[in-house]
């Protein structure tokens, strides 16, 4: 059951080594678009990602960081409607990310990591996606 007062995820913040290299990854190779830029002075030190329905992805500037299986956060999954042509495009890209399959959720995914090596989940939903079934469904996981 959605929350009374949450509407939904407004954003998601990363880090990035290079923010022009991290600007042409997801503008080129996933197609997502600026909505506007942080400076502080002169000092260009990050950027937001427009997703579209008022979901962003919020970029800092920050060389030093790193990612770790064990952080809290392990990735981003991102929503497509054309999962095969994303991959293709992906690939073109000269970008590597797994084939498609079928999760035990039922919906098709595919992962790609960012040049920061955040991890980016792109899943496209289907007919028998658990996270339209009826509340409390459970999902077995074979992992």
């Amino acid at each position: 059951m959605p929350s009374p007062f949450i509407k939904q995820v407004a954003h998601a913040c990363i880090f990035a080594h290079d923010l022009d290299t991290t600007e042409r990854f997801y503008r080129d190779v996933l197609g997502i678009g600026k909505a506007f830029d942080f400076q502080r002075g002169e000092d260009w030190v990050g950027f937001y990602l427009d997703l579209g329905g008022r979901t962003f992805i919020e970029v800092f500037r920050k060389a030093e960081t790193s990612f770790s299986e064990s952080n809290q956060i392990n990735h981003i999954c991102l929503e497509t409607e054309d999962l095969d042509g994303l991959v293709a495009h992906i690939k073109q890209q000269g970008v590597a990310i797994t084939d498609k399959k079928l999760g035990v959720d039922g919906t098709w995914q595919a992962w790609v990591t960012d040049p920061n090596g955040v991890k980016l989940e792109i899943f496209q939903y289907t007919g028998d996606s658990l996270q339209f079934a009826a509340p409390g469904a459970v999902c077995q996981i074979d992992w």
